[in-house]
């Protein structure tokens, strides 16, 4: 018989998950309306939306399917990780739309502001942000915390690019790059919660890590699903004003990033074993690396070769991150990241933040290059300080 929740999460789960659901209607009859458009007659006239929507399905497929798939890896928590992955992404969304629209949105004179196709897949790009994190505690929290977690997680989010929009004067062209800090800042906020929920006693391999061929083949299901998606989800926000065919440079640079990741990802998996086989918990994580790293770097990236050489990078660090520095983590720092989103997420991001800020600097000169590199730095230190805040007040 499987375990049965305790009487006080039983009454806690539907409490608080009421609560937060009339919290957020109310929200939206006061502050949100829907963005009207006139009846459109025109074909061409629908293409922008009909492109947008495409994104936002893909997008949706990888907060649902893919994170969902990925979280039933671990035998004993396969379907408790697919289902409270669902009741994250649902409820972040919601309050990531809130958060938007009250601290970046424009309102209009009755204090109301719009939910458009691009606002939701802004708020949905947040809920990914929060599924990062919850990676790092896979296994050790409830789903009342992941909640809770999830909420303070958004929030810290939209707060962290209402700060670099308002205090450091980011356009809008860079606010596309800020937005993919979500990777770094996700990833950390979740290490730091971990860190703080450290039990001693915690082994290195524990019994409940152990996976098997049924739950790593439906979490490849789930990396295969991210991966066909990713290049959608690096260039969903890329407006087209930005530069001709600066959207189909990020989809055919992310795409790339991407392939040259998986050849890396089975290489070194295969030559770190001491029988020579593929490990799929490194593969399916690692896989994705490229992607990461290309979606910090992709407003800097040209040229085909550049976009492969990021891939390769952050595919070879994630990989060997997987086999030998998780374990290092645990033992140095008191810090358990069960998904190890540290390695797929936290340094193939701050990779391609050095491949954004060397690329951009080669492309300028003297002062302007002296004043871009500060902005830059500024940028990477102020999401690293909000989110490490943001988690260590989490649990505390």
């Amino acid at each position: 018989m499987a375990p049965q929740y305790a009487p006080s999460l039983r009454s806690r789960l539907p409490l608080v998950a009421f609560l937060l659901e009339t919290i957020f209607i109310l929200l939206f009859v006061f502050f949100v309306k829907i963005e009207q458009f006139e009846q459109i007659d025109r074909e061409s006239d629908s293409k922008p939306f009909i492109s947008s929507y495409a994104e936002f399905q893909d997008i949706h497929v990888m907060l649902f399917m893919g994170f969902g798939f990925l979280a039933t890896f671990l035998v004993r928590y396969g379907f408790s990780g697919s289902g409270f992955n669902v009741l994250l992404a649902a409820m972040a969304v919601q309050w990531a739309v809130l958060m938007n629209g009250f601290l970046l949105a424009q309102r209009n004179h009755r204090g109301k502001f719009n939910i458009s196709m691009k606002s939701v897949i802004e708020a949905e790009l947040c809920a990914a942000s929060a599924l990062i994190a919850m990676g790092a505690v896979h296994g050790k929290t409830n789903p009342v915390q992941l909640l809770l977690m999830a909420l303070v997680e958004v929030t810290g989010f939209v707060v962290n690019q209402w700060i670099l929009r308002t205090l450091l004067r980011v356009r809008k062209a860079d606010a596309v790059y800020c937005i993919m800090l979500l990777h770094i800042f996700g990833a950390l906020f979740g290490v730091m919660v971990s860190w703080v929920l450290y039990r001693e006693g915690v082994e290195p391999v524990h019994e409940k890590e152990k996976t098997d061929r049924k739950t790593g083949l439906f979490a490849m299901f789930g990396t295969l699903f991210l991966w066909m998606f990713w290049p959608s989800f690096n260039s969903a926000l890329v407006n087209p004003r930005m530069g001709r065919g600066m959207k189909l440079t990020v989809i055919y640079g992310t795409y790339l990033s991407l392939a040259v990741s998986v050849v890396m990802a089975i290489s070194v998996s295969v030559l770190s074993s001491s029988k020579g086989k593929m490990n799929m918990v490194h593969i399916q994580s690692s896989a994705l690396s490229g992607g990461v790293a290309i979606g910090v770097a992709m407003t800097a990236v040209h040229t085909p070769w550049v976009a492969m050489t990021i891939g390769f990078c952050a595919s070879l660090i994630s990989a060997l991150g997987f086999r030998y520095m998780k374990n290092h983590m645990l033992f140095a720092f008191e810090c358990h990241d069960t998904c190890g989103v540290l390695n797929v997420h936290a340094i193939p991001g701050i990779l391609g933040w050095f491949a954004h800020l060397f690329l951009r600097l080669t492309n300028n000169e003297g002062i302007i290059a002296v004043q871009f590199a500060v902005h830059h730095i500024c940028v990477l230190l102020i999401t690293v300080c909000v989110s490490v805040v943001m988690g260590v007040v989490t649990e505390d």
